[in-house]
């Protein structure tokens, strides 16, 4: 069957310097199966399917694949997901009436996204799991990214869905200079921080395996959406701020971090259409 597909870029004001995603809108119809054979074609790191909310106040539902399995909830593949629906609807943007958020509804539940002056932001999901990191691990990640294990100024398990811990290195200059190994089952994240007076107050990477192989993802939402709440509660940062990310890759990855007057946090970052056509599913 012919479908609608866009290929976005996420958390960047320059085409192809962001994060992917591709995204196939009118996907009722396809089964489980159907969707991650064709996340796995396209070999990105998360690929979408749009469909026919199930819940009340939800302006669509959304299932995001990995090439390798299904996620409840991804940071960079939300946006992309939400700027291809506005495009599409038939008023555009005009769709959602201003000041209202749109709602997806995904395996994690409800998510809001709002339109931001030239962005889209989405409100942080809670944490799954919080709190300190055992010494042996920090001390297997600290071998797993090749650095001594003096580097890890601190850690924390900063997960929202995906199974983020995190390490605190030195300087933004000692995350750029990370060259891994194998991350075997974890998803690593690393954060430094930029001299104060810089544009952007944090550089960030991330890290996990796919197919036995370790790989960094270029930007990534959900991982400065749960950065955010430990690198302010320890006095690191102050919100609003800006976290960079995909410079090791090439790439030009903003993340804009901010709270409202309600504590609500919001990661937001531009996208831009990169393919748009059909496809046959």
């Amino acid at each position: 069957m012919r479908r609608r597909f866009s290929q976005v870029d996420v958390f960047t004001r320059t085409r192809y310097r962001g994060n992917p995603v591709a995204v196939v809108l009118d996907a009722d119809g396809l089964g489980t199966e159907a969707m991650q054979e064709f996340a796995r074609w396209t070999n990105l790191s998360e690929t979408t399917f749009v469909l026919p909310p199930t819940k009340p106040g939800a302006d669509y539902r959304v299932r995001i694949f990995t090439p390798v399995g299904e996620l409840p909830f991804a940071g960079h593949p939300t946006l992309g997901t939400c700027h291809t629906w506005l495009r599409a609807a038939p008023n555009g943007a005009n769709k959602v009436v201003p000041g209202r958020d749109v709602v997806q509804e995904c395996a994690a539940g409800l998510v809001r996204v709002r339109q931001d002056g030239g962005r889209l932001a989405f409100a942080a999901p809670p944490l799954v799991r919080s709190g300190p990191v055992d010494e042996a691990l920090v001390a297997r990640i600290a071998g797993m990214l090749r650095i001594g294990r003096d580097a890890v100024v601190d850690s924390a398990w900063v997960d929202n869905g995906p199974g983020w811990v995190a390490v605190l290195l030195r300087d933004a200059d000692a995350v750029l200079a990370v060259r891994p190994g194998s991350v075997e089952d974890l998803d690593v994240g690393v954060a430094g921080l930029h001299p104060p007076g810089s544009p952007q107050a944090v550089e960030v990477r991330a890290f996990f395996t796919v197919n036995g192989s370790t790989v960094e993802d270029p930007v990534t939402g959900s991982l400065n959406a749960s950065l955010a709440p430990w690198l302010v509660r320890t006095g690191r940062v102050s919100l609003p701020y800006v976290a960079r990310q995909g410079a090791v890759l090439g790439r030009s990855g903003l993340v804009h971090l901010d709270e409202d007057d309600e504590g609500t946090l919001w990661v937001g970052g531009s996208t831009l259409t990169c393919i748009d056509g059909f496809v046959e599913i």
